[in-house]
């Protein structure tokens, strides 16, 4: 059974390729990131990918993306003060980030 379903999905994605369904993609030739995935406990992963892909994100992938666009600003060029505030933010999204995988990690010990 599982042969017939492999079967069946290689002739959908070759049909689809002949088709150019595959063509201009947004990441097309781009590497993908498993970053965030790798750092997911495995159990999890599945799940936050359909998420993922069906436009929802999970609270501590949106703040991973946080913290990725924050720790990118801090690299730009901004006056002392702007430093400060987005260092702070900073801070917060990553404690934030903690403290939720912290506590997903308690909750399956019990």
């Amino acid at each position: 059974m599982f042969d017939i379903f492999s079967e069946l999905v290689e002739k959908r994605i070759q049909e689809a390729m002949r088709n150019g369904e595959f063509d201009n993609l947004p990441s097309q030739g781009k590497p993908i990131d498993l970053t965030y995935w790798a750092s997911l406990p495995e159990e999890i992963r599945a799940g936050y990918m359909l998420l993922k892909n069906g436009g929802f994100l999970p609270e501590e992938a949106q703040l991973l993306k946080d913290i990725d666009e924050l720790s990118e600003q801090l690299n730009q060029r901004v006056s002392q003060e702007t430093t400060k505030t987005i260092a702070k933010r900073l801070e917060e999204a990553r404690l934030k980030y903690n403290l939720l995988v912290e506590l997903r990690k308690r909750s399956k010990l019990y």
